[in-house]
């Protein structure tokens, strides 16, 4: 009888992950917890405390600091299956979740569809020949080495890949592997995943080379999966439910997507929304239902096209962000950093990324030129950025995949500032407090058009008290908005008093605030 070991990468919403493990180790199944090593300690304590008494449920040893699109979720994933391949010797099946998945079909069906189906369920593309990729790097994944994480460490990612292609330091890939690619929500038979973890022991060679991919989870184990097992013995395909955008995000289901959630051929579905707590009590319930004749449809992809591409008829569901730019989300944290000095916020921004995976991005509202993924146009100008403000966050939320976000906004902008404070999500201000020299004000007088380098001493002389006034002015503006967690950290403050505001507008610990307060050349010229 098959047994699913359920492989569970997770960061947050311990309370969810609770309730999640104890739906799915009722009936019988098993499940192995890696729990971001980033995340609050008190956080992991409380998960490991409330599931001691669960035997179904085990905790890697060690775990790790992970980072999208990097080695440490195809280690955390590593660590999480030996650790379930040791505690449950029974399990026959392991199948890799996230926080946001939940099942749309009953055990019972699970494991019988499992049991009548003798193969390993992995998406795997030819990573060249397929069109897997829809844009940004693709060959550069694998030929060159990439030691920082393009989401929080942007500027150190792309000077390294342009050195590297500059010096033409390109790698070959392991010769005997063909390299593939494909969706991380895979379904593997344990004879599969003992052959992985030997194979582990055995290539080094391999583990090295995968080490310094970008988004090794898309290729890792489909390449692997690929090159071990029979042709026959794998359908690509994954068992996960889940959809895009014409934006490449992913869809996200509310409460009522149900009925169509259920008549997918899938078991599982992603992502379900933290606010549609009726379809997650209702999905929960139904893993534990016996003996239910499921008609399948799958009418999901082609249902998204018509209701995104027609729009709607009748209100059978309710408006999706993808239609509308209501809401960045309700359970999303947006902190927001202001400095009229941007190179200030540009370092902290910087320290702030060296002692957390927090996706941090500079002044996307203000500088045409910052680095942004592609959203499919949306982030194309500073016009449509501003217009469409709300979604393009929504999206740069779903792109990175996280709940937190930091973003730098000049003070001139009170509107968005105004805008994002009446958003749904909570959202937090920190203004850096700088001292605006002669020399500064000079300099930003050049930098916004108001002079130029023949610009006499006499003229500067007269624009100087205006200008410092219209700083002055803006800073006040949004002072006087009173807006709630609203934090300020002063360029004439000690590390040690700078270091309270900071923890508590970014929600770390005093040891990682000071850190970053103690910074000496933050506020340099």
């Amino acid at each position: 009888m098959a047994q699913i070991a359920y492989i569970l990468l997770c960061h947050k919403n311990v309370a969810s992950i609770i309730d999640q493990a104890r739906q799915l180790t009722d009936m019988g199944d098993v499940m192995a917890i890696h729990f971001d090593a980033r995340a609050k300690k008190s956080d992991y304590d409380e998960l490991r405390a409330e599931l001691a008494d669960n035997p179904n449920v085990v905790f890697p040893k060690t775990r790790e600091k992970c980072g999208w699109g990097e080695w440490s979720l195809v280690q955390a994933t590593l660590l999480a299956v030996q650790a379930a391949v040791d505690a449950f010797p029974r399990a026959t099946h392991f199948y890799m979740l996230s926080g946001d998945c939940m099942p749309v079909k009953t055990a019972q069906y699970a494991h019988s569809f499992l049991e009548r189906h003798d193969v390993d369920f992995i998406e795997s593309h030819d990573f060249f020949e397929s069109d897997w990729i829809k844009t940004g790097l693709k060959e550069e994944r694998l030929i060159y080495r990439h030691w920082f994480n393009e989401r929080t460490q942007s500027k150190m990612f792309y000077a390294s890949l342009k050195t590297q292609e500059r010096l033409n330091l390109t790698r070959k890939i392991p010769s005997d592997i063909k390299m593939m690619i494909g969706s991380q929500w895979w379904c593997l038979r344990r004879q599969t995943i003992e052959a992985i973890l030997d194979f582990c022991a055995a290539r080094r060679d391999v583990i090295r080379f995968f080490r310094t991919t970008w988004i090794p989870d898309e290729t890792f184990f489909q390449t692997l999966v690929r090159h071990l097992i029979p042709e026959a013995e794998i359908e690509n395909r994954t068992l996960t439910f889940l959809m895009f955008s014409d934006y490449g995000m992913p869809v996200t289901f509310y409460n009522d997507h149900y009925d169509m959630l259920l008549a997918q051929d899938y078991l599982f579905a992603r992502k379900i929304s933290p606010e549609a707590f009726d379809l997650k009590a209702k999905l929960g319930a139904l893993y534990h239902e016996r003996d239910i004749n499921f008609r399948l449809s799958d009418e999901g992809q082609r249902l998204f096209t018509f209701l995104t591409g027609q729009g709607r008829i009748g209100e059978r569901f309710a408006p999706r962000f993808w239609e509308k730019d209501s809401t960045i989300g309700r359970d999303r944290t947006l902190l927001i950093v202001s400095c009229k000095k941007w190179h200030v916020a540009k370092r902290l921004l910087d320290q702030i990324g060296s002692v957390s995976n927090m996706p941090a991005i500079e002044y996307l509202f203000d500088e045409e030129a910052t680095s942004l993924p592609d959203l499919g146009g949306i982030q194309a100008t500073l016009a449509k950025r501003t217009r469409h403000r709300r979604a393009l966050m929504r999206m740069l939320f779903e792109y990175y995949g996280t709940e937190q976000l930091l973003i730098c906004l000049d003070p001139a902008n009170l509107e968005l500032f105004k805008d994002f404070y009446s958003d749904r999500s909570e959202t937090r201000l920190l203004e850096i407090d700088c001292h605006y020299s002669d020399a500064y004000l000079e300099g930003h007088a050049k930098r916004v058009g108001l002079a130029g380098e023949h610009t006499s001493p006499e003229t500067f002389n007269t624009l100087l008290p205006t200008i410092r006034n219209d700083v002055y002015r803006e800073l006040d503006s949004i002072r006087d908005q009173n807006f709630p967690e609203f934090y300020r950290i002063k360029e004439k403050a000690s590390p040690d008093e700078n270091a309270g505001p900071l923890a508590s507008f970014l929600g770390l610990d005093p040891a990682q605030a000071h850190k970053i307060a103690s910074n000496d050349h933050l506020f340099v010229e």
